[in-house]
Order: C-alpha cells, then structure tokens, then sequence
C-alpha cells in the first residue's frame, strides 16, 4: 500500500480492464437479488429501448473501485466511493462480452492520512460513470 507521504497529486493509479459477460450477470443477480429482466433477457431490454443486456450498476460500480482496491491493496482503506452513472454498460451475449477499463488519478491529499482518488470509466470511447470519486485511507 502507498503511504500518504509517498502520494502526490496527479499520480496515476495502475489502469485496469475487465471483461464484463452475459454470466457475471446471472452471478451478480444471484449475489445481490436484482433480478431485473433488463440485465438477462435481451428481448426486454430492447423492448424498452435499450441496445441490449445492461450490466447491473452497482456490479459496475463494484468493478470500477477495483482500481483503487488493487492500487491500496486494501478494500477496507476505502472510507467513501460515490459515482453517476452516465451510460450503461451494454453486456453482447457473446464470448467476449463487454471491456470495461477503469482508470484513477490522485486529485487531492485530504489531511494527513486520506486522499481523493477520480475514477475514469469506459466501454470502448463511451465513458459509462462519471464524477466517480473515492476517499481513501493510507497509512
């Protein structure tokens, strides 16, 4: 884990991608209880105007804090993680699904034990959260 006095403003966190698949989804239902039919019927989904399946927002949400988990090495040294979820991540029912590349940037050192990490998230050019944010304790 990076310590505070070791961390600057504008360091860049390891960049990371994840393939996103029709079964992570059925996973992630299993997991979480949201079973919304936009996330696994294909059918629906375009019936009520989307491209296709859509990733559950929290799973995304989940994926895209990885970043900071895998960069603190961590989990618990997240203290805060807020996002807007500006498109969603449409999941192709094929073998390679969907990329989702995450990458943060160190935008603030807080006090003398915590930092702001921004989040960037993409699916090929479309960014799929924005004013991602996470608060983060280092030692």
């Amino acid at each position: 884990m990076p310590s505070w006095d070791d961390v600057q403003v504008g360091d860049v966190l390891p960049e990371v991608s994840q393939q996103v698949q029709r079964a992570d989804l059925v996973r992630y239902a299993g997991a979480s209880g949201d079973f919304n039919v936009i996330h696994w019927n294909e059918r629906v989904a375009r019936a009520v105007g989307l491209p296709d399946v859509i990733a559950q927002g929290m799973l995304t949400m989940a994926q895209a804090v990885r970043v900071v988990t895998g960069w603190t090495g961590d989990p618990g040294a997240v203290e805060s993680y807020s996002v807007r979820f500006s498109r969603p991540v449409v999941v192709p029912d094929d073998d390679a699904g969907a990329t989702l590349t995450v990458s943060g940037v160190v935008e603030d050192k807080l006090d003398g034990s915590r930092v702001a990490v921004s989040l960037t998230a993409t699916v090929g050019e479309s960014k799929v959260l924005s004013a991602a944010k996470a608060v983060v304790r280092l030692p």
